[in-house]
């Protein structure tokens, strides 16, 4: 699994003309799911962005999570963050989990960031053509992949 996590002042997702969903102050999060992801490696980015320290504290300093900065999270299905771009122009998508994978694990972890969080995470729409804006507060941009979990 890869995330692009972005902080954000806000964030919002329409589809086919209409918002779909909104947060203000928190994290999008952009999920790709790849072939032999597990629920291990949701659990271990679920924990790493629950404990993520990218908001500021008092002296302005990115020092404390989610959590302890009452942020609110957004979570987009994204399956071209798994693009290969090595051979030629037209990246390939070779690596991505198909549907019946990449759905119910992309359901599990909206549901257990929510539990972590304990606070709603607003969604896309799976497999949806989707306009997502975002107001990038920083900006402050991460990419985090199970598999490499540094």
């Amino acid at each position: 699994m890869r995330v692009v996590v972005q902080r954000v002042r806000s964030a919002s997702v329409e589809i086919d003309g209409k918002e779909f969903s909104r947060i203000g102050p928190g994290i999008l999060v952009l999920l790709g799911v790849e072939h032999g992801d597990t629920d291990e490696d949701a659990a271990w980015l679920v924990r790493k962005l629950a404990a993520l320290r990218i908001f500021d504290d008092a002296d302005g300093v990115m020092n404390i999570n989610i959590g302890d900065a009452d942020g609110q999270a957004m979570v987009v299905s994204q399956f071209t963050l798994h693009a290969s771009t090595r051979k030629g122009n037209r990246p390939s998508y070779i690596r991505a989990a198909a549907e019946p994978l990449s759905r119910p694990m992309y359901e599990k972890f909206v549901a257990m960031l929510q539990e972590a969080i304990a606070r709603p995470v607003a969604t896309g729409r799976f497999g949806a053509d989707m306009q997502v804006a975002l107001v990038n507060d920083g900006p402050v941009s991460i990419i985090i992949d199970s598999k490499l979990r540094e």
